[in-house]
């Protein structure tokens, strides 16, 4: 079991961790652009902003997992191809919709997260990455519920290798500003699908059953896709209202340096997430395998042995950012570009909740891998919403004697509860592990 759960965790840990690495190094580029902090705190907006379209988009990945994985556990081939098509068309559907939509939405997302002429300019490049980006949300979805987790980790390793050489190129050789990491965005996530798309042919070719349109919109399957997307979409929505809002929160303390340190120490925190969610996607799709299969006892040592290792990634990073939280900030920091002393002094101020949040969010993080491989979608609806109307509860009852720390307070507290609330309310699946 600790050999399959490697087999797929390596390659998602591999392919997640380039994700906060590619936003430390894009920090990093911003921080070397003329006022370092206000270029930090505008490429923190203008990335809130696409977070906010991707994760709210990220219900196809999820959806499309869940189902995969019970269609490739229980053997129906069919049913894998037919998902796979779903999944491109929904994605290709959001995708023309925001090209489509962008100016009404970027508008109201300048407005409504205090974005300034240097957020405009990266929005407006960034979004003609958006179709591509969806697409691999659905595509790295059907391979992990056809429990291959090479193809994502080849395309993520591509996609942001690209991503920081045409940032590089773009930025100092181009000298387009923030807007050259925007554009090397959508070279490097239209290179991406085309990767994907080739990969998926060449491995998976012998796989592919011939499907009829029919088979593809059966309104059976089709109604619980979309409801499983409908509930995911919810529960995402919350998250990413959540993440949005702490930088937006950020944003209108009215301190550009706070504003630029909550953006780092987030970056540490993503950092640990990513990491972690190579255990979470590991037991996503061989919880939607086994009970497919229906093998309770392999899905018993599947999540046990995952919650294992989750937990000693948490310990790995706490140890890693006790030691070496200042070694990894000073990526960020242009000796010529920042106050540097007042940066380190208020990272230090707030170091303590990045520290102890790996600890905080492991278990959430891993249950939520197995609420998705057992599209147990109403049930993290359910408790995402509730879990968020805690933050905020949180968040206006502290702001007026903590300030800064109440948005990490709120946002901590978020993320323990998801975890509670997802094991209080997960009493379908503990019973089908127990055989009742």
């Amino acid at each position: 079991m600790n050999r399959e759960i490697f087999r797929l965790a390596i390659p998602n840990m591999i392919s997640h961790i380039t994700v906060p690495l590619m936003g430390i190094f894009s920090t990093s580029i911003a921080g070397h652009l003329g006022d370092g902090a206000h270029t930090i705190g505008a490429l923190a907006v203008g990335v809130s902003i696409f977070n906010f379209i991707y994760w709210n988009c990220s219900f196809v990945r999820m959806s499309t997992s869940g189902f995969t994985a019970q269609a490739f556990g229980a053997g129906r081939f069919d049913e894998t191809t037919a998902m796979l098509l779903r999944a491109v068309a929904v994605s290709l559907f959001l995708g023309l919709f925001v090209l489509l939509a962008q100016f009404p939405l970027g508008e109201f997302a300048l407005w409504l997260m205090n974005g300034d002429d240097l957020v405009a300019q990266y929005f407006y490049a960034r979004v003609w990455a958006v179709p591509a980006g969806i697409m691999l949300f659905g595509l790295n979805g059907w391979f992990t519920g056809m429990q291959n987790a090479v193809i994502p980790m080849i395309t993520a390793i591509v996609v942001n290798v690209m991503h920081v050489a045409f940032s590089l190129w773009f930025v100092f050789g181009c000298d387009m500003g923030i807007a050259g990491i925007a554009y090397a965005a959508v070279v490097a996530q239209w290179s991406g699908f085309i990767l994907s798309v080739i990969l998926l042919v060449a491995k998976f070719r012998h796989t592919l059953r011939r499907v009829k349109i029919a088979e593809v919109l059966d309104i059976e399957p089709m109604r619980e896709f979309f409801r499983a997307n409908a509930d995911i979409m919810i529960r995402t929505f919350c998250i990413v209202i959540v993440y949005t809002f702490f930088t937006a929160a950020s944003s209108r303390l009215g301190d550009t340096v706070l504003l630029a340190v909550n953006s780092m120490l987030m970056q540490l925190f993503t950092l640990f997430s990513y990491m972690n969610d190579g255990f979470a996607y590991a037991a996503e799709a061989l919880t939607g395998r086994f009970i497919g299969a229906r093998n309770r006892e392999s899905l018993y040592k599947a999540v046990r042995y995952s919650l294992v290792w989750t937990l000693c990634i948490a310990i790995f990073c706490v140890a890693i950012y006790v030691g070496w939280w200042r070694d990894i900030l000073d990526l960020f920091i242009d000796d010529n570009g920042l106050q540097r002393e007042q940066l380190f002094a208020a990272a230090e101020r707030y170091v303590g909740w990045v520290i102890a949040i790996p600890l905080v969010s492991a278990f959430p993080f891993l249950i939520d891998g197995v609420m998705v491989g057992a599209t147990l979608t109403r049930t993290m609806r359910d408790t995402m919403l509730l879990a968020t109307a805690a933050h905020f509860a949180i968040y206006f009852a502290t702001r007026p004697f903590l300030g800064n720390d109440a948005i990490w307070l709120a946002f901590t507290f978020y993320i323990a509860m998801r975890g509670v609330l997802q094991y209080a309310m997960s009493a379908q699946i503990r019973s089908f592990v127990r055989g009742r």
